[in-house]
């Protein structure tokens, strides 16, 4: 592991010390200042030459500046003659701006991917994209992880009879689909429509949850406010309790209160792809460190990364070979 060198952006250093707890090497030290103009400037305190380097920076508020400091690191790296750069981003923020919805609007996702390629980052890696389509925006290769497994295992320290897995809308049904099937658990999902960026409409509940625990799957909480409306459908429904589980914790505005405060809620389980927030004890938060970890040894390697997720996502398992073709 010596060839490795690892550096973190200011957006979540804790991570990337777990992570290079895991990997068993240093966290290399690197240092952002703000120039009296607001202009940012970032330096690599450890020799990158002929190295494989790797940057982390989840894309959390305030975003703009975490991301500009990403593609300065990303670009002091490549003037350091590193032999491979790769930005490992555990969450990326403008995966939701990934389709043109409206007239003369623009599409930040794309628009994103090119800085960090043209910045110089020779692959990506990253988990839980918001939609699959954004994994084909970037020009350079994308490693795609998924917390699934991280979620499963700690709702199967839970007593799982009588429950439900439920997905807040039909686009994250698959999602939850392969959720459920590793708790071995039946599926519902929420019919939403998004009026506003923090107010959704749910018309109703696809599925049986009537008197049954549901465990709420998203991929990203910002505000809560999807879950609060499912939370209050379901109610209405006949489900007596709400646990709730995502990969992107961000917990915006007044999400804390709300998610603390809902009768119907009895814990809340994310990751550590962002950074926690403060006043908030009874927060389950499960640490994707060693996930990333083992795919940043795999690409340093040279070996699979898909391979981490078989038995958990079938988008990763080997294909099955035509009937005329098997033995």
């Amino acid at each position: 592991m010596r060839e490795i060198v690892v550096f973190s952006g200011s957006a979540h250093p804790s991570l990337a010390e777990s992570i290079c707890g895991e990997l068993g090497v240093p966290l290399s030290r690197s240092t952002t200042s703000r120039f009296s103009n607001d202009c940012l400037q970032s330096q690599l305190l450890a020799n990158c030459r002929q190295r494989d380097v790797y940057i982390v920076q989840p894309l959390v508020p305030p975003t703009q500046d975490h991301l500009m400091e990403l593609l300065l690191m990303i670009d002091a790296a490549r003037g350091a003659s590193a032999a491979q750069i790769t930005a490992v981003i555990p969450h990326f923020a403008y995966a939701r701006s990934d389709k043109k919805d409206a007239s003369r609007i623009s599409l930040g996702g794309r628009l994103v991917a090119d800085m960090i390629a043209a910045a110089g980052a020779d692959r990506v890696l990253t988990m839980t994209l918001h939609a699959p389509q954004v994994h084909g925006f970037f020009s350079v290769p994308v490693d795609h992880l998924t917390a699934l497994g991280v979620l499963a295992e700690h709702f199967r320290g839970t007593d799982l009879q009588n429950s439900v897995v439920v997905s807040p809308d039909l686009g994250n049904a698959k999602e939850a689909t392969q959720f459920s099937r590793l708790l071995g658990l039946p599926v519902a999902a929420g019919s939403k429509q998004r009026k506003a960026d923090d107010q959704v409409v749910i018309d109703s509940i696809v599925g049986d949850v009537a008197g049954k625990r549901a465990i709420v799957l998203d991929d990203e909480i910002a505000t809560g406010g999807s879950i609060i409306e499912l939370a209050t459908k379901l109610a209405e429904t006949g489900c007596p309790r709400v646990s709730v589980a995502c990969t992107h914790g961000l917990f915006a505005g007044k999400a804390v209160a709300r998610l603390r405060e809902h009768p119907l809620i009895d814990q809340v389980v994310t990751t550590d792809t962002v950074p926690a927030p403060s006043g908030w004890p009874d927060l389950q938060v499960r640490s994707v460190s060693q996930l990333f970890a083992q795919a940043i040894s795999r690409i340093h390697a040279g070996e699979s990364v898909s391979s981490l997720f078989d038995g958990v996502d079938p988008t990763y398992a080997p294909p099955q070979l035509p009937l005329f073709d098997r033995a």
